[in-house]
């Protein structure tokens, strides 16, 4: 099975006017999200080798909360803060096993850029929300895209 890169866009946060953008929390409503998202990824079973997050506050705390739920602590990397690209994603896949599933949380446009320059898929990326890349040596391929609702849903039912 070949590696799998999951992306997870930061929750909501607050307004960009209101504070520096790396210092921009979480609103109520992007917790929520981030913790959905976590346990929907847990009620699915997914187990992370590892988790990757911005060094922003909205993502890292994104990431910690999500992370709550999937038995994976989450380790700041820089690359995602800003123009993360298609190389950034498979040096992040490069110390783990080959069919590692490793969960990464930061920031768009670099996310649905990503997507697009490993699988041609053209996505709206929603905050909050969630993609999965298998990682095939060919020709990497988008296997799931679920928006904060439907990751909210799965952590209800």
């Amino acid at each position: 099975m070949p590696a799998q890169l999951w992306l997870l866009r930061h929750g909501e946060a607050v307004p960009h006017d209101s504070k520096p953008d790396d210092d921009r929390d979480l609103t109520a409503r992007g917790e929520r999200q981030a913790l959905a998202a976590g346990e929907g990824l847990a009620r699915l079973g997914i187990e992370f080798a590892a988790c990757y997050t911005s060094p922003k506050v909205r993502a890292r705390d994104t990431a910690r909360l999500a992370c709550r739920a999937l038995n994976v602590q989450p380790e700041e990397n820089e690359v995602l803060a800003d123009g993360f690209n298609r190389d950034d994603a498979f040096a992040l896949l490069l110390g783990h096993e080959e069919d590692a599933k490793v969960l990464v949380v930061g920031h768009n446009p670099s996310f649905e850029q990503v997507v697009l320059d490993l699988t041609g898929a053209r996505v709206d990326f929603k905050k909050g929300g969630l993609a999965a890349v298998r990682m095939t040596t060919t020709s990497p391929e988008l296997v799931l895209l679920l928006r904060p609702r439907e990751l909210e849903s799965l952590a209800r039912d």
